[in-house]
């Protein structure tokens, strides 16, 4: 599945958990955040869907999610994908701290 479509669809899981999704331009990344007590998710629309997906998906795991919906197989597996990277990335900031 080519990462727009990943990003379509995780979009739309946030919004069935009850997950604002906004895209905006900027000098951010994005990420999740509460906005008069509701949750929102802002992407950087000049991102590349590849970056949103690391986005989207962090989201997904931080509001616990992942486990209430269905999501295709290929959208699960771009998703534990993403994890994989996101968890080997901070393996490797804890190496470079020691």
């Amino acid at each position: 599945m080519k990462p727009p479509a990943v990003v379509a669809a995780l979009e739309e899981a946030l919004r069935q958990l009850g997950v604002r999704v906004r895209r905006e331009r900027g000098p951010f990344r994005g990420g999740l955040c509460v906005v008069e007590g509701e949750p929102v998710l802002v992407l950087n629309r000049q991102h590349p869907a590849e970056a949103q997906v690391a986005v989207l998906a962090a989201a997904v795991r931080e509001h616990g999610g992942a486990d209430q919906l269905y999501l295709r197989p290929a959208v699960r597996a771009a998703l534990e994908d993403a994890w994989a990277q996101a968890d080997a990335g901070q393996a490797d900031e804890a190496e470079q701290d020691e």
